[in-house]
């Protein structure tokens, strides 16, 4: 489509004559103001020149595990922004069940020549997966970041949440509400986020209620609306008048089992969900959830990998970020024993 300089001029606030200069690289332009133009183009959809043109610095590869759950897609956008703001392309490679495998995934951008790589939430948060696949990418020297799942062991940074304060987070808002039955609804076991939710559950039910017994108001099935419904229903069985979610998907699961059994959420039963997934502000009732915060985590991943990149690497560690609980109307005082 051919630009139009009265288009990108009212996009930008600036004359045609300041546009017609920017595309045709005469001086006499603010960098303020010649970004401002750039960015019209873009915008409106127009092709930049060929010279305006920014040229990559690589290649680096992005692996998410599934795009349905909003999370994921959270993560993408805000690390491939970080990335195209220090001028690389990102390779977004996403897992679906009987899909591509991680490992053709890695085999596929090793071809390309990527610069790095950034697993989220990939199969080294599996404590059952051999990870000596990730030992052979540092072996031969590909700078890797990973979200969500730390290995110990595999000489890269990590980024990951802190899954002992977002049990805390959530069964200490629910004890201050007064309720004493609390269940917790996760995924599969085997993956370190859930295995250290549990522990932190566990921490939490002793530290607020005194329960000696956590473990048997613990479920775990799949992240996924099915998933918290079953885990949901399990949990209410056994008398919980609140249930904290491993996802908001869950969570979402978990409030439409309750419904359909004709209780109220939160009159009859509160729930808590994990993530702070676009759009869960506006469900009904508004979801009360552990916010994970993905816009310092997807930052400080790219920041890493950089640093991996350029030769100047940080410490090899753990970074972990505190999460925060956003109360909405899914949580409320305890119904009358």
């Amino acid at each position: 489509m051919k630009a139009r300089l009265s288009d990108i001029a009212g996009h930008a606030g600036v004359s045609e004559a300041t546009v017609s200069r920017v595309l045709n690289g005469k001086p006499g332009v603010s960098t303020n103001t010649r970004q401002a133009v750039l960015t019209a183009i873009d915008v409106l959809g127009y092709q930049r020149p060929e010279r305006l043109r920014r040229r990559s610095a690589g290649l680096v590869g992005l692996i998410v595990p599934e795009l349905e759950n909003p999370i994921f897609p959270a993560f993408a956008q805000v690390i491939e922004a970080a990335l195209a703001s220090h001028n690389y392309t990102p390779v977004l490679c996403t897992q679906i069940p009987g899909g591509i495998h991680e490992d053709d995934y890695t085999q596929l951008l090793m071809e390309l020549g990527v610069s790095g790589m950034v697993f989220v939430s990939g199969l080294h948060a599996d404590q059952t997966v051999d990870v000596s696949r990730y030992r052979a990418l540092r072996r031969r020297r590909l700078p890797v970041v990973f979200i969500n799942g730390f290995v110990e062991g595999i000489d890269a940074p990590f980024i990951s949440t802190d899954d002992l304060a977002s049990t805390e987070l959530a069964v200490g808002h629910l004890a201050q509400l007064g309720h004493r039955r609390i269940g917790l609804a996760l995924g599969p076991r085997r993956f370190v986020p859930s295995h250290r939710k549990i522990s932190g559950f566990r921490d939490a039910l002793h530290r607020h209620l005194g329960e000696q017994d956590a473990d048997r108001w613990v479920e775990c099935t799949m992240f996924t609306v099915e998933g918290g419904g079953a885990a949901a229903e399990l949990l209410i069985d056994r008398g919980a008048t609140a249930v904290v979610c491993g996802s908001d998907l869950m969570a979402l699961g978990a409030v439409r089992a309750i419904r359909a059994r004709g209780l109220h959420v939160p009159r009859d039963v509160s729930v808590v969900g994990y993530d702070d997934s676009m759009l869960v502000a506006f469900t009904d009732p508004p979801l009360t959830t552990v916010r994970q915060p993905v816009q310092a985590m997807g930052t400080a991943a790219v920041r890493a990998l950089l640093d991996e990149i350029s030769g100047s690497p940080g410490p090899r560690a753990e970074y972990v970020f505190r999460p925060e609980l956003v109360v909405r109307g899914s949580t409320a005082a305890a119904p009358p024993s």
